[in-house]
This record gives structure tokens, C-alpha cells and sequence, in this order.
């Protein structure tokens, strides 16, 4: 092959390699948008036995193709305290499997299935109306082109078969498989996905590009390597979530160094996964993630109280203080002031987000560390909110009515809302929970199930805001509104339910009636502050009509 004929395979390699990653995070991009609330919901619903946790697990990262982003929704929960740490990892090592089967599942794309899936989900997404039918055309679109990718890779990579190079390159892979392994792990990093790793090293074992032997190596790195991406990711988490990922991380990354061990040594031979290279890549993912399944299960809880002395609560990493973005040198370019000021608005959220995530721990345990530490983040935006009003003040002292001082005002009042959500977990839930503590309340487990829930979706509508404050998407803008519509038939809905357990004499649910409620209408207040976020966007766009959106915005 000469240089020319390789630069242009490598080429196609790398853009059908591209196609695949994109693809991939379309798929999951879809189903967070649509399902993302219904998943994490399911999620805390199995987390009462390891064994459900695992299960919910698996099938969250079978629907998403990614044992990442339950490895970070699971993590979140253990931080927030609505998941114990053992459930929490046992949901990990089911989701390591779910990605596992999704791999499995998605090599066995048959040839007609890629037009099919690209005709129905792009005829979907172009002519549905509804969110989440869009979304699920937007699903559909992604897994027809994955089998895509998988496709071009194939085509991509044949002519390699003959390259010396290639031959030579595998060659040594395969007298020193530890580089290999090292080479899948770095792979998987760099794609940030154990999926698209597992894809890339299956599709190229289908066309014999990789011996068995190597293409086993590189699954087992990737594994490693996809354990790694979801550690890095939450290094800045509570301590009691990185528990959690570094268990997840010590028993599917060292199950994968004793696997490769074992291939070293003769006693896992390639042959035992079937006769052909991208077979036994394939099934031997699927059998190593097994394997640490059930053999990680009675492991977790031991682990994690192992980790918990190496990684006590004192370790966890101090976010470093950030100077005010309100820069005074840009009060003199009105456009750049105003950036300065949505930065800081921006970053006012963030603080109500980081005191959000944690504060129903405390209504399970109190702990004052905990507490001060919300306290403190209160009177930080209290703080924020005074000199961000200050900064508007003067800017609009010193430019004409008009677009910009419209968008100062709007900040102005953005920055208020959000001060007010402050107020209402520091001010409102923290005193809820130091009174159950004092009165040694508890509530009932229905009750208490009703908020988690609760709890988390105003928390994933805070993200949400924060995301379309960094994007100001119409789009996203939408559907934080329709989100706060839904949010308060939830609680309508949560009050009456809560009522009925009242009219039933439940002795929990009487105890603790009017800390319930209010926690529920504090919450409503945290979720309908991050919610204006949107209403200058659609008011901009001319989609909001008085307090509603208009009809073609609601589709």
C-alpha cells in the first residue's frame, strides 16, 4: 500500500470512527432528554436490594448505551443521600453489563436495519410536534447510524488486512498483550466511552484486522479505561460518591489487570470465546462483565467499608474560591458588562445547585458540618445577589434605555429569583430538617419516597436551567417551561396523596404533616426560580404569550 492509498484509509478510518462517537452520544443525548426524569426515578426505586440496584442498573445503561452516565446519576444519588453506597455500586456493576449487552446487541445490525432506522427516526424528529417523540426519532437516527459507522469502519479497514505495517504492528501486540491492554485502556479515555472502544475493537476483530488474543487485551483495557472516564469525571464529587466510583473502578478495572494475568499465563485462552476474533471480543466483554457482576456483589458492601477508612469524609476536594467575574474595567463596554454580570448569575446558580444536591441528607441524619457548610454557600450568594445588583445599578447609570438595559434588567431580576431559591433551602428546608432531628421525626417510607422523587426532578430542572443560561436555547428554553408546568401538577398531585395518608390516621405521616408540605412547597419554589431562566429567551423568540407558552412552543 503506498503512502498516498494509506493516509486515505486512515482517513476513512478516522472519520467512520468520528461518525461512530457522534452517534453514540446521540443516542444517549435522546434518551436523557426524553426519559432522563423516568430513569433516574427508576433508579431509586431499585435501590431497596443490591440485586434490584444491579438489575435497574443494567437496564438504565442498555437504554442509554452508557454505564458513564449511570455511573454519574448513581453517584449524584449517593451525594444527594437518597441511595446508600452499596446499592449505588451494585448499579454500577449492572450497568457495566447493560453497556456490555448494548455492544452485543448492536453488532448484530442486520444490513436492512440501517435505512429503516434512518427513514423512521428522521421522518419522526421532522414532522412530531411532541418532545419526546422527537427525541425518539432523534434515538432511532443514532442507532441506524452506529450500525452505520460500523459499516464504514468495516470498509475502511479492509485494506489494511495486507498492509506489512499492520501485520507487523499486530504482530508485536500480540507477543506483548500488557501493551495491548494499556493501548484499549487509553482508547476508551480518549473516546470517554467504553462502548464506542468495545464498537471500534469488535468491528475491526469482525473484518481480521486484530487477532483474538490482541482484540481480548484491548476489550479488557477498555473496560479499565471505561471505569477510569466515570472516576475522573466525579473527582470534584462528595467523597461518599467517589467511594463509590473508586469501588466500581478497584472491581472492574482489577478484574480486568487479573483477566489479562490469566491470558498472559495460558489459562484464559482466546478460544474460549468462540472460534472467529470478533466473536470471542464480543462474548468475552459480555462474560468478563458478568463475572464481575456477580462476583462483585457480595464484594460491595466490604469494599466500601475498606474505602471508607482510606477515603474518610475529611479527603473530600475543596472547590478552589473563584474571583467575582464582575470585572469594573468593562462598565465601559456595555456588551462585555453584561456578560460579566450573566457569568456571575451563572455562577450564583451553580452555589443554589451545590446546596440543593445535598440538603435532604440532612433530613435523614442531621449533620452539622453538612449544614454550615449550606449556610455558608447562602450568605456567598446573599453576597453574589448585593454585588450583582450594585454592578447593574452602575451600568445602567451610564447607558441609554434599549436592548442592553433590558438585558440588565433581566439579569437584575434572574440574580433575585435565584437568591430566593437560596433562601428557600437555607432558610426553609435546613430548619425542616434540624426540627425532625430535634424531634426525632422520620417520614413514613411512601412519604419519603414522594420527595426523594420530588427532590429530583426539581434538581434536574436546575441543571437544566443552568444549561440553557450558558446556551440561551429556544429549544431547551421550551422545555424548562413545560417542565415547571409539570413540576407543579407534581406537587398538586404529591399534596393530595400525602392528604389521603393523613384522612388513613398513618401515625408517620401525621407526625411529620407539615414538614412534608412545606418541603414540598420549598422545593416548588427552588424549581420555579431556576425556571424564569427561560422566560426572556421565549419572550425574545415570541413564543411566550402573557404567562404561557403559545401553542407551537408547548409541541
Amino acid at each position: 500500500m503506498g503512502g498516498n492509498g494509506l493516509l486515505v484509509t486512515i482517513l476513512h478510518v478516522a472519520g467512520a470512527v468520528a461518525l461512530l462517537i457522534w452517534s453514540v452520544r446521540l443516542v444517549r443525548t435522546g434518551v436523557e432528554r426524553a426519559f432522563l426524569v423516568a430513569l433516574r426515578r427508576w433508579l431509586r426505586l431499585g435501590a431497596d436490594r443490591p440485586p434490584l440496584a444491579a438489575a435497574t442498573g443494567l437496564a438504565v445503561a442498555l437504554a442509554m448505551q452508557s454505564a458513564t452516565a449511570v455511573a454519574l446519576l448513581a453517584a449524584g444519588f449517593t451525594a444527594a443521600g437518597t441511595i446508600a453506597p452499596p446499592a449505588a455500586l451494585a448499579m454500577l456493576l449492572g450497568a457495566d453489563l447493560g453497556s456490555a449487552m448494548a455492544v452485543r446487541i448492536l453488532m448484530f445490525g442486520a444490513g436492512w436495519a440501517v435505512p429503516v432506522l434512518l427513514l423512521a427516526g428522521v421522518s419522526l424528529f421532522m414532522r412530531a410536534h411532541a418532545r419526546t417523540a422527537r427525541q425518539v426519532g432523534r434515538i432511532l437516527t443514532g442507532l441506524g447510524l452506529v450500525l452505520l459507522a460500523l459499516g464504514l469502519i468495516a470498509g475502511a479497514t479492509e485494506p489494511l488486512r495486507d498492509s506489512p505495517a499492520v501485520a507487523a504492528a499486530m504482530r508485536y501486540l500480540g507477543g506483548d498483550l500488557p501493551a495491548a491492554f494499556a493501548l484499549g485502556a487509553a482508547v476508551a479515555w480518549a473516546l470517554h466511552s467504553s462502548v464506542a472502544a468495545v464498537l471500534l475493537v469488535a468491528a475491526l476483530a469482525v473484518e481480521g484486522a486484530l487477532p483474538g488474543p490482541v482484540a481480548l487485551a484491548l476489550v479488557l483495557g477498555a473496560n479499565l479505561g471505561g471505569s477510569l472516564v466515570a472516576f475522573g469525571l466525579t473527582l470534584g464529587a462528595a467523597v461518599e460518591a467517589r467511594r463509590v466510583v473508586m469501588g466500581n473502578l478497584v472491581l472492574r478495572g482489577g478484574g480486568a489487570a487479573l483477566a489479562l494475568a490469566a491470558m498472559v499465563h495460558g489459562l484464559l485462552p482466546a478460544g474460549l470465546f468462540g472460534t472467529a476474533a470478533g466473536t470471542q471480543a464480543l462474548m468475552a466483554h459480555l462474560a468478563f462483565n458478568a463475572c464481575v457482576l456477580v462476583a462483585g456483589l457480595p464484594l460491595a458492601r466490604p469494599l466500601l467499608s475498606l474505602l471508607a477508612r482510606l477515603m474518610p469524609p475529611g479527603a473530600a476536594l475543596a472547590a478552589p474560591d473563584r474571583p467575582s467575574a464582575l470585572d469594573p474595567a468593562a462598565l465601559a463596554d456595555p456588551p462585555r458588562a453584561l456578560a460579566c454580570a450573566a457569568r456571575e448569575v451563572l455562577r450564583m446558580g451553580e452555589e443554589v445547585e451545590a446546596m440543593l444536591r445535598p440538603v435532604l441528607r440532612l433530613y435523614r441524619q442531621w449533620d452539622d458540618a453538612l449544614a454550615e457548610t449550606i449556610a455558608a454557600r447562602e450568605r456567598t450568594v446573599d453576597q453574589m445577589h448585593f454585588a450583582v445588583k450594585l454592578y447593574l445599578a452602575r451600568l445602567a447609570a451610564q447607558q441609554a434605555a434599549g436592548e442592553g438595559a433590558a438585558r440588565g434588567m433581566e439579569l437584575a431580576a434572574l440574580a433575585h429569583e435565584i437568591e430566593a431559591a437560596g433562601d428557600a433551602i437555607s432558610r426553609g428546608m435546613l430548619a425542616l430538617a434540624r426540627r425532625m432531628s430535634d424531634e426525632q421525626l422520620s417520614f413514613s417510607d411512601r412519604g419519603w419516597q414522594e420527595i426523594a422523587d420530588f427532590h429530583d426532578r426539581v434538581l434536574t430542572n436546575a441543571q437544566r436551567a443552568l444549561n440553557v443560561l450558558m446556551t440561551l436555547s429556544p429549544d431547551d428554553a421550551r422545555a424548562l417551561v413545560a417542565e415547571k408546568e409539570r413540576v407543579r401538577e407534581v406537587e398538586r398531585a404529591l399534596q393530595r396523596a400525602h392528604l389521603e395518608r393523613l384522612q388513613q390516621g398513618q401515625p408517620q405521616s401525621v407526625e411529620t404533616s407539615n414538614i412534608h408540605q412545606e418541603t414540598l412547597r420549598s422545593l416548588k419554589q427552588v424549581n420555579t426560580a431556576f425556571s424564569m431562566v427561560a422566560y426572556p429567551i421565549l419572550e425574545g423568540s415570541g413564543e411566550l404569550l402573557s404567562s404561557r407558552l403559545t401553542g407551537r412552543a408547548m409541541g
